[in-house]
């Protein structure tokens, strides 16, 4: 199994708004600790340790650029 990128929602925008619904109403850390219990309870259906390592290749690499990004944006305000 590899990893699947592209949407398997019929409705993308639902899921979203969905989890941004689970949210609502928590504080930073009851956000935080709730993110970590759905990515483990979504880690475990997964159940493939090669996919999960994936995923987290790919998590990790975002952030990266995610941060290049905005120190980017922050050295051009600069100017």
């Amino acid at each position: 199994m590899t990893l699947s990128t592209s949407s398997n929602f019929a409705k993308p925008d639902d899921a979203f708004r969905a989890i941004v619904e689970a949210h609502r109403g928590l504080s930073d850390e009851q956000s935080a600790d709730f993110d970590a219990a759905l990515v483990l309870i979504l880690a475990n259906h997964i159940g493939d340790l090669d996919v999960l390592r994936e995923a987290i290749a790919l998590a990790q690499r975002r952030m990266i650029g995610g941060d290049q990004q905005q120190q980017q944006q922050q050295q051009q305000q600069q100017q």
